[in-house]
């Protein structure tokens, strides 16, 4: 394993230490000096509450740290996990439908998202999920999943288009 005066983007928290190692990785050292390197942050409630209960897993599928709140990290600390984070959940967020091929499955769905215009094949109405409140989550047919944090926000047309699959 390499020596921490190789690593950057060291942060420590309560009872542990993280830091970036030159491949890229996260090396996590315990109070008790044991380490693990590669460990991944794992959100437990990715789209529910994206920042709490984080697990920090070593490359054997164990866990070796658990966090509470992100938000109660130093700032170092949740910087390191946050970039980490943000690699793992790819999740686009629709913000506009902006045609569907037709109100039948399979359809192909052409969208605007915070990451830009896509399209996608829609297989049938049960990938389409609602969460909690206004909110859905959408299974594209090459597993990339969709977001809609609030389905009233939506313009008139998309809101009408969405509404036929549900």
């Amino acid at each position: 394993m390499s020596q921490a005066s190789d690593m950057t983007d060291a942060a420590s928290a309560p009872g542990f230490k993280l830091q970036r190692e030159p491949g890229g990785g996260l090396l996590f050292t315990a109070a008790s000096g044991e380490q693990h390197a590669d460990v991944v942050p794992v959100r437990a409630f990715p789209l529910a509450a994206p920042n709490e209960g984080i697990s920090l897993v070593s490359t054997e599928g164990h866990e070796v740290a658990w966090i509470e709140q992100l938000q109660a990290l130093p700032t170092a600390l949740r910087s390191l996990l946050e970039d980490d984070l943000a690699l793992r959940d790819f999740v686009p967020e629709i913000r506009r439908l902006k045609s569907v091929s037709t109100y039948s499955t399979p359809s192909v769905w052409s969208v605007e998202t915070d990451r830009g215009d896509t399209s996608f094949v829609l297989q049938g109405e049960e990938d389409i999920r609602r969460l909690a409140g206004w909110s859905l989550l959408i299974a594209g047919s090459q597993g990339v999943q969709y977001s809609v944090r609030d389905m009233t926000a939506l313009d008139r047309n998309s809101r009408r288009l969405l509404e036929r699959f549900l």
